[in-house]
């Protein structure tokens, strides 16, 4: 498929890339790594009459450390997520999450901060950030602000960005030494999740969240009420559905969602050590 026409404009630096954005508002998309939102173009799923091309704005991919805090760039690609030390070290389930995103095609193209800008559901970033506790940096003409990874998504492929604002930073909690576990099912390594599971320990608690169980990133508020309750893992993970409205599509239905959020969940669990 070819897409519709647009007019293309290249950004470099955030303060161009705010200008063509206020010019342009809703009639305009960012361009970061390309690996979500051409394929919703080349099927006209998209049709921006502007594509704002925010890759080389190079002073927004980094991942260092902000003392219980990494900082990331929102341009960081999934490859230097995954090769991080910082993030190996800090937050490994997001290294091995970045580490899955696709194929090394993507995952050399694609960036932390466009997945979770583009808010598809069944993302591996968007997943693995919520159950770390993340939050988003945005920027625009008025100011920053910092919005937590629950509140970001608001529907699918929706967010709370502004049309003139842009997603700058993503800063993680460290959890170092701390248990994790990730777990995802696809017909292919380089489909989107039919279902992903992800789980982080912090705090004595344990978050889990969901990829493609809603129309956003969900955590399994029932499953996480059980584990705090007493409940063994097996029996937690029997509720990770609860609450959920997974999609029925060509991939599989929701019933078999619902079946795999709950296996992946039991799994999960136990490569956190909480069999």
């Amino acid at each position: 498929m070819i897409p519709a026409p647009f007019d293309y404009v290249r950004a470099d630096s955030a303060e161009a890339a705010w200008a063509a954005l206020g010019e342009h508002g809703d009639d305009a998309k960012l361009l970061a790594g390309g690996q979500s939102l051409l394929p919703l173009m080349k099927l006209r799923l998209a049709t921006p009459a502007v594509v704002v091309d925010v890759s080389r704005v190079g002073d927004l991919a980094y991942v260092r450390e902000d003392g219980d805090t990494l900082a990331i760039g929102a341009l960081t690609r999934h490859c230097d997520v995954a090769r991080s030390a910082d993030v190996q070290s800090h937050a490994p389930l997001l290294a091995h999450a970045a580490g899955g995103v696709g194929d090394a095609q993507v995952r050399h193209r694609g960036t932390i901060g466009g997945s979770v800008a583009h808010a598809d559901p069944s993302a591996d970033m968007p997943a693995a950030l919520l159950a770390l506790g993340a939050s988003y940096v945005v920027r625009g003409p008025g100011g920053s602000r910092e919005i937590a990874a629950a509140d970001f998504a608001t529907g699918f492929l929706e967010t709370v960005l502004a049309p003139d604002e842009l997603l700058v930073e993503v800063r993680v909690p460290k959890a170092t030494g701390e248990a994790w576990g990730y777990e995802k099912f696809t017909r292919r390594a380089i489909d989107w999740a039919t279902v992903a599971v992800a789980v982080q320990a912090r705090d004595g608690a344990t978050a889990i969240s969901l990829a493609n169980m809603g129309s956003t990133v969900l955590r399994a508020a029932a499953t996480e009420t059980a584990l705090a309750g007493g409940s063994s893992a097996g029996d937690a993970a029997e509720h990770a559905d609860d609450g959920t409205e997974p999609p029925s599509d060509v991939t599989a239905s929701s019933d078999y969602r619902r079946h795999l959020a709950r296996v992946l969940t039991r799994r999960a669990l136990a490569a956190a050590g909480r069999a």
